[in-house]
């Protein structure tokens, strides 16, 4: 088995790559520099044909073919969780890993970076969030998992993307931020952005 993770630094690929690095799984990361346009060049279109990151490939005689390819950060996440991070054992924890990684990628992305929505949907989002983070336990489960890792980085996106945005009435928000920023394997993984 070789899991090979491409994307570029400042780019939706961190989330799966701190996936990666906080389960232990072993992975070769490829970097694509976009600026040169590798990700229109045709042996990373035969991988994503969108030309898009992050992307992920997995030999392994095991799967069809002995190989899978998959692009969309939220796809590789998932994928991840079930085939090697040891979540998603049934169809109940299988939905509430998807509820949250499909609310970090639509709802939770479109609230940050779309200026419209982060004036309008932004405040209402964290502070239900705020509420749900209080007492610092994994959204799912008793362990850091899926939903975590795409939820909370987003969440430390903020200071990096937004730093003119005063999360003072977000401490829990807050409290979620400086645990990611200190946790060893997000730091790995953000060090080289």
């Amino acid at each position: 088995m070789a899991i090979t993770l491409y994307g570029a630094l400042r780019s939706r690929a961190s989330m799966p790559r701190w996936y990666l690095e906080e389960k232990g799984i072993p992975y070769t990361w490829q970097v694509i520099d976009l600026e040169a346009g590798e990700h229109r060049q045709d042996r990373f279109t035969a991988i994503n044909p969108f030309g898009k990151v992050p992307a992920l490939v997995e030999e392994d005689p095991a799967l069809p073919g002995g190989r899978l390819q998959l692009f969309e950060s939220g796809a590789i996440l998932l994928y991840l969780a079930e085939q090697h991070g040891g979540e998603c054992r049934n169809a109940a924890e299988r939905a509430l890993a998807q509820q949250w990684v499909l609310f970090a990628n639509a709802t939770l992305a479109t609230a940050l970076f779309v200026p419209s929505n982060r004036e309008r949907e932004f405040p209402r989002l964290m502070s239900v969030l705020d509420g749900l983070l209080a007492g610092g336990a994994p959204l799912i489960g008793d362990r850091w998992g899926v939903a975590d890792c795409a939820v909370h980085a987003y969440l430390a996106y903020l200071p990096v993307f937004f730093p003119q945005i005063d999360l003072g009435a977000y401490p829990h928000v807050q409290a979620t931020i400086s645990a990611t920023q200190q946790r060893p394997a997000y730091q790995r993984v953000m060090a080289g952005r």
